[in-house]
C-alpha cells in the first residue's frame, strides 16, 4: 500500500531523542506505543491528543471531496466518508489496534499532505480477533436536568476481510439556554430601559448508526461505508419583562435533521511503485425548521424545509520515482442539490421574503496534479496545481445560471537545519466552498437578528495564503511551535442589506469586497519527565487574530464578521499509573465575536471556563471517567448585545441596545466504558 511505500522512502526516527537524529528523518517522526504506555491510552484519538506539535484538525464541512481534508490519515489513506467526522473514526481504534503513529512534517514521497503542513498517519495492526465496547454516560445538571447516552461499538477480521460496526443515541443542553437569565433594552430617545428575566431551556437528541466492511477484490481492496444520522433540537424560552410595564413573551425554536450517507473507496497496486486510488460517495440531508414568536398578542411563524444531496466521484494515480520523488494525478466531480421552500407569516397574514424558494445545482469539476521531492537530507518540497470549475444554476424565487473556474496552486517548503528545528513555509491560492445554507433564507426570532434572506447568487470568496511555522523541539516530547499566517482575499462573504418586492430590508449573505486577514499562533507540548515531575503533561494554543474589509453599509473599514480576535486554552494532565488514575483539567478562554449588518451589530461573548477531570482504570478494558463541565458557573456566562439601529448603520443616529446574558448551570459528567476482546 501506499503509506508502505513513504515509509520506505523516508528514514523514521523515534521520539525518544530527537535532538540526536539526523536531519534526513526529519520528515516523519514515529511514535509506538512504548511512547504512550504511563498514560494507558484507550483509543487512537487519546494517542495524538499526546503527541507534541500536533493538534487534530478534522477538516471543512464543505461540499466536494478534496477541499474538506483533515490532518489525520488512517494506514495512509483518508477515511472514505464525510458525515463521519476523523475524530469519531479514532475513537473507533482501540489503542491495541495501533501498531504506531507517525507525524509528517512538511512532506513525503508518498502522502497527500492535503495541503496541509502537519499530517498524523494512524497505522493500524493487521489481523487480531473481535473487539467490541460499550459506553454509558450521564450528564447531571445542577438545576435537576439529566441527559443519557449510549455508545457501542464491534470490529473484527475474517481472514483478509475486516469489519466494523457503531451506533449511539444521547441527549445535551444548550448551554447557551438557561433559566435565570437578564435581558435589557436601552433605548437611544430615553425613553425608560426594558429590563427582564429570561427562561430558556434547550436539548438536542440525536443518535446514529455506522458501518463499514473492506474486503480484497480484482487485486485490490474495496471498502464501503455507510451512516445514517438524526438530530432533533427543541428550545423555549419565555421573557418576562418586568419594566417598565409587566409582560410576557413567548418563542420557540426546533430544527429536525435527517442525514445519510453510502460511500466506498477501492485501491490497487498496478505495480510496484503505482497505485489507483477511486472514491464514490453520496449523502443526502434533510431539514426542517421552525421558528415562532409571540410578543403583545402579535404571533410571527417562520417555516423552512429544506432537501439537499451530494454525488461525488473521485480518481486517483499514485506513483513513486525512487526514493525521494513521488507524483499523483487525479480529477474529481460533484454533483450538489438544494430545494428549499420557505413561509413566513405575522398573525396568519404571508410575508414577502426574497429567495423564500429555491431549487439550486451545482456540478463541478476539479482536476490536480501533485508532487513531493526531498532534493536534500534538509528540504522537502510539496507542490500542487489544482484547477477547478463549476456551473450554478437557480430556479424558483432566483433564476440565475453562472459558470465559475479557478486555477489553485500551491507550494509548500520545509527545510531542518538542526536536528532538533524545522521551518515550514507554504504560499497557495485558496478557493472557499460555497455553503448552499447562504443560498436559503433563515431566521431565530428570539433573537433580535428576525429573518435572515437567502442569496444564491454568491460567489466563493478567494485569497492568496501565506504561512511560516517555526517547530523547536526542547527536550523528550517536548516541543514549540509558532505560526504566522496571512492571507489576502477577494469576494469576501459577509452580510449586505436586500430590498423585498414590498420594500422591507432584509439582511442577506454578500459579496462585500477585498479584505485580508492575519493570524499568529503558539502552540506547545511541555511533558516534565524529564524534569522531575513523572506524568505530568501541559498542552495549549494561542491564536491572536486580525481582519479588515470595508463595510457596505458604512463605507468604512472594519474587521470581517464572526471572526474570535484571540482564543487559548491550556490542558495540563497527571498520570498516575501506579494508581491506574490519570488528573487533569481544561482551561477555555473567552472570546469575543462580532457580526455586522447593516441596520446592527452583534457581540457575543463568553467568559474562560474550567474543566478538571479524573479518569480511574480499575482494571485492563474497564474505565469510569468524571468531568465537571463550567466547573466556574454560574461566573462563566454567554452574552449577546445587539446595537440596533433606526435605518443603515452610519450617520448620526445612536442605536438601541439589547443585552442578554445567560448563566451556566455546573453540572457532572459520568463515563463508564468496558472493552471485550
Amino acid at each position: 500500500m501506499l503509506y508502505v511505500l513513504a515509509q520506505a522512502s523516508v528514514a523514521v526516527v523515534s521520539p525518544a531523542d530527537p535532538a540526536s537524529a539526523p536531519a534526513a528523518q526529519a520528515a516523519v517522526t514515529s511514535y509506538p506505543p512504548a511512547f504512550f504506555a504511563a498514560q494507558n491510552p484507550g483509543t487512537a484519538l487519546d494517542m495524538l491528543g499526546r503527541i507534541p506539535g500536533f493538534s487534530l484538525d478534522n477538516g471543512s464541512n464543505v461540499r466536494g471531496f478534496e477541499g474538506a481534508a483533515g490532518n489525520a490519515l488512517i494506514d495512509g489513506q483518508r477515511p472514505s466518508s464525510k458525515s463521519d467526522s476523523i475524530d469519531q473514526v479514532l475513537q473507533r481504534i482501540p489503542a491495541g489496534k495501533v501498531e504506531r503513529i507517525d507525524i509528517i512534517r512538511g512532506g513525503a514521497p508518498g502522502i497527500d499532505m492535503q495541503g496541509k503542513t502537519v499530517i498524523a498517519n494512524v497505522i493500524v495492526r493487521k489481523g487480531g480477533g473481535a473487539r467490541a465496547l460499550l459506553a454509558v454516560s450521564n450528564y447531571t445538571l445542577s438545576n435537576g436536568r439529566e441527559f443519557a447516552g449510549l455508545r457501542g461499538e464491534a470490529s473484527g477480521a475474517l481472514g483478509d476481510r475486516t469489519w466494523e460496526v457503531a451506533a449511539r443515541t444521547g441527549a445535551g443542553p444548550d448551554d447557551g439556554a438557561s433559566r435565570g437569565g437578564r435581558g435589557a433594552v436601552l433605548y437611544a430617545d430615553g425613553r425608560p430601559p426594558k429590563l427582564s428575566r429570561l427562561d430558556s431551556e434547550g436539548q438536542d437528541l440525536n443518535g446514529s448508526i455506522a458501518g463499514a466492511g473492506e474486503t480484497p477484490l480484482a487485486g485490490g481492496r474495496l471498502r464501503l461505508n455507510g451512516r445514517v444520522y438524526r438530530e432533533k433540537y427543541k428550545n423555549a424560552e419565555t421573557d418576562t419583562i418586568l419594566s417598565p410595564s409587566l409582560e410576557v413573551q413567548r418563542f420557540g425554536f426546533s430544527q429536525k435533521n435527517t442525514d445519510t450517507e453510502l460511500g466506498g473507496r477501492f485501491t490497487r497496486d498496478l505495480n510496484a511503485v503505482t497505485s489507483l486510488e477511486t472514491v464514490a460517495l453520496r449523502t443526502t440531508r434533510r431539514r426542517d425548521t421552525e421558528s415562532l414568536s409571540n410578543i403583545a398578542g402579535s404571533a410571527s411563524d417562520f417555516a423552512n424545509h429544506r432537501e439537499s444531496s451530494e454525488a461525488i466521484l473521485r480518481g486517483v494515480i499514485k506513483r513513486r520515482f525512487g526514493e525521494r520523488l513521488s507524483l499523483e494525478a487525479g480529477a474529481e466531480a460533484a454533483d450538489n442539490r438544494l430545494d428549499s421552500r420557505t413561509s413566513f407569516t405575522v398573525d396568519g397574514t404571508a410575508q414577502s421574503l426574497p429567495a423564500a424558494n429555491v431549487q439550486v445545482e451545482e456540478k463541478r469539476s476539479e482536476l490536480f496534479l501533485k508532487a513531493t521531492w526531498r532534493p536534500g537530507a534538509q528540504w522537502t518540497v510539496d507542490a500542487a496545481l489544482r484547477y477547478e470549475s463549476s456551473d450554478i444554476s437557480s430556479a424558483g424565487d432566483v433564476v440565475l445560471a453562472k459558470s465559475l473556474a479557478f486555477a489553485k496552486p500551491r507550494l509548500t517548503v520545509s527545510w531542518t537545519p538542526v536536528p532538533a528545528t524545522q521551518l515550514r513555509a507554504r504560499i497557495e491560492r485558496e478557493v472557499g466552498q460555497l455553503d448552499f445554507n447562504d443560498f436559503v433564507a433563515s431566521s431565530n426570532l428570539t433573537s433580535s437578528l428576525g429573518v435572515t434572506a437567502g442569496n444564491p447568487n454568491l460567489n466563493p470568496a478567494q485569497d492568496w495564503a501565506g504561512e511560516v511555522a517555526v517547530e523547536q523541539q526542547l527536550w523528550k516530547g517536548a516541543s514549540v511551535v509558532l505560526t504566522a499566517k496571512h492571507l489576502q482575499i477577494t469576494d469576501v462573504v459577509d452580510r449586505g442589506p436586500v430590498f423585498a418586492a414590498d420594500g422591507t430590508v432584509f439582511d442577506r449573505p454578500a459579496n462585500i469586497g477585498d479584505g485580508r486577514r492575519e493570524s499568529l499562533i503558539l502552540s506547545y507540548t511541555l511533558p516534565f519527565d524529564p524534569l522531575g515531575w513523572k506524568g505530568a503533561l501541559l498542552k495549549g494554543e494561542i491564536v491572536r487574530r486580525w481582519s479588515e474589509v470595508r463595510d457596505p453599509t458604512t463605507g468604512q473599514m472594519r474587521p470581517i464578521s464572526f471572526l474570535h480576535p484571540s482564543d487559548w486554552s491550556v490542558n495540563f494532565s497527571q498520570d498516575l499509573p501506579a494508581r491506574n488514575l490519570n488528573l487533569g483539567v481544561d482551561l477555555y478562554g473567552g472570546f469575543s465575536q462580532r457580526a455586522y449588518r447593516f441596520n446592527s451589530i452583534e457581540t457575543l461573548k463568553l467568559r474562560t471556563y474550567v474543566k478538571p477531570y479524573a479518569e480511574w482504570k480499575p482494571r485492563p478494558g474497564l474505565r469510569l471517567r468524571v468531568e465537571l463541565p463550567l466547573v466556574t458557573a454560574p461566573n462563566t456566562r454567554l452574552r449577546d448585545t445587539f446595537e440596533v439601529f433606526p435605518g443603515p448603520r452610519g450617520g448620526s443616529a445612536r442605536p438601541d441596545v439589547s443585552d442578554r446574558a445567560f448563566p451556566f448551570p455546573r453540572g457532572v459528567y459520568f463515563l463508564l466504558r468496558k472493552d471485550f476482546g
